[in-house]
């Protein structure tokens, strides 16, 4: 595990560098910790490439997502630091046996290089690992039950350090925790932003609002017909899209998300075992918050009482 978490390290260092093109080998080991050789020993190490080499592939396979979107040869040439869109042009032809504005506006186009690692550029910022080869396939329901499990003995573990007083106090918690905001309004976006984001963020896409928590969304975006609306969109996607990791077997499969601030590391079957432990939180104070209101007619949402 801590090897695995090492290359984690130096593959976020590698990614923020893509969008940085005028870094240089010499700066990515500086902003590892390492010299100049260990680094490039350790990368190379790890994932079969050069450290140049595995760099200039993933900002050409940027470049390549960036010209299928439409962006002009000229300002994916200078954003992926090379000197003129003629030098650019030479090396996309030598990678793709074509030319870049080949790709414009080509959705279907191919965009991953041969790689002898698996690990390819996903946009609009992150990389794609495979699991590793001698991991089992994750099951997210036992990482669930694994993570209750843990979760409660630790819980346990900590009270032990309260006062009988404290452990009878009556609990008063604002639902503000967990960005979930200090409304019903609030918490009903958070569910269903969540699910936008973590979607998005596995396509490639920029979530609504363009930040993960939808915070910048205008108000009209949150009456509880907008919601409504895009829970019957977000709701469906990220459900197909986490059947789609299980029937393939991909929970183990990990992607680094730059988007994050700094970039995070998840495996898909941790995104999917994340998105349900908070929502089932925001879910009880949802429900909690109706039965307080007087609709009632949802129990306490128990999943034993539920018949698809």
């Amino acid at each position: 595990m801590a090897e695995r978490d090492r290359l984690r390290d130096m593959l976020d260092v590698v990614m923020a560098s893509v969008e940085d093109p005028t870094c240089d080998g010499a700066e990515l080991a500086h902003r590892a910790y390492l010299s100049r050789y260990h680094f490039d020993r350790l990368v190379a190490a790890a994932v079969g490439e050069p450290t140049g080499a595995f760099r200039r592939r993933l900002l050409m396979e940027r470049a390549a997502y960036r010209l299928r979107d439409g962006a002009s040869v000229t300002d994916v040439a200078f954003d992926a630091g090379y000197g003129s869109p003629e030098a650019f042009t030479r090396a996309f032809r030598r990678s793709y046996g074509r030319v870049p504005s080949a790709l414009r506006g080509d959705p279907g186009a191919r965009v991953r290089l041969p790689a002898p690692n698996g690990i390819h550029f996903c946009p609009p910022g992150a990389l794609r690992l495979p699991a590793d080869s001698g991991e089992t396939t994750m099951d997210v329901t036992t990482t669930l039950l694994a993570h209750d499990n843990w979760l409660v003995g630790e819980i346990l573990d900590r009270a032990a350090r309260l006062p009988d007083e404290t452990l009878d106090r009556p609990i008063t918690m604002s639902v503000d925790a967990l960005d979930a905001g200090g409304s019903m309004r609030d918490l009903l976006h958070t569910l269903v932003s969540t699910k936008e984001r973590w979607t998005a963020a596995v396509a490639g896409d920029r979530p609504p609002g363009g930040d993960p928590l939808g915070s910048e969304l205008p108000a009209e975006a949150r009456t509880v017909d907008a919601l409504r609306r895009r829970y019957d969109s977000a709701g469906p996607a990220f459900l197909a899209l986490a059947n789609r990791i299980r029937e393939r077997g991909e929970e183990g499969v990990t992607f680094i998300d730059a988007t994050c601030t700094p970039p995070q590391t998840f495996s898909y079957g941790g995104m999917i075992a994340h998105v349900l432990n908070f929502s089932a939180y925001r879910r009880t104070l949802a429900v909690a918050a109706l039965r307080e209101y007087g609709i009632d007619d949802l129990g306490f949402g128990d999943p034993a009482r539920y018949d698809g």
